[in-house]
């Protein structure tokens, strides 16, 4: 993609927005040092009070954006319990940044199982291991947690524990926004009622 493209704002001309995010992610991948694909991800507990962490993204279509998580870290039992989150992208190399928010469901058993397979071994035995988000007594309670599913599954495939699996945001807004002189920045958001509706494309003031 040619350096006129990245910093004009053509951008704005698209009518629907998973083509142009698959654009701008494949320019990160292009451009970013480390994991383009990494994301701020916004979630909200029982008490409205919201928490973010970075997570990697590890599919997007158009049935919505998906990453893998322990359903019993602090993170998975807010989801399951608001079904609800919110997403930032934040591509410095490239002064581009994507929002996104909406309804949250679980992936499929089959796309779940799918992708722990693709893990490497010591991250599958990872899931097991760790007991995301609760206190840790010390390093070596969980080395040594390791070295016991390692044991346990020293042969053969690593099934995928029953409490780790995926969700995927199914966005009723995503906005898109680039970097511009003087503060003067392009900003796009595309909305829809619900998910399956037709997208409404609105340029904001930045």
């Amino acid at each position: 993609m040619s350096e006129d493209r990245l910093t004009s704002g053509d951008f704005t001309l698209e009518s629907e927005p998973y083509a142009l995010f698959a654009e701008w992610l494949k320019d990160a991948e292009g451009s970013e040092i480390n994991d383009p694909n990494a994301v701020a991800l916004a979630t909200v507990d029982e008490h409205g009070l919201p928490n973010v962490r970075m997570v990697l993204l590890k599919g997007f279509d158009e049935r919505g954006f998906v990453f893998y998580t322990n359903f019993e870290s602090q993170k998975g039992r807010e989801i399951l319990g608001q079904q609800k989150a919110a997403m930032c992208f934040h591509w410095k190399s490239l002064r581009r940044q994507v929002r996104l928010r909406g309804p949250v469901s679980v992936v499929s058993d089959e796309e779940a199982d799918a992708y722990y397979a693709s893990r490497p071994r010591g991250s599958r035995i990872g899931a097991w291991a760790s007991k995301q988000s609760r206190p840790l007594e010390s390093r070596f309670a969980l080395e040594k947690a390791v070295a016991e599913y390692t044991a346990r599954y020293a042969i053969g495939e690593i099934p995928r524990p029953r409490h780790w699996s995926g969700f995927r945001i199914e966005p009723t807004s995503i906005e898109f926004w680039h970097d511009r002189p003087f503060r003067l920045h392009d900003r796009v958001e595309f909305r829809r009622a619900a998910p399956g509706e037709d997208w409404a494309k609105v340029r904001m003031y930045p």
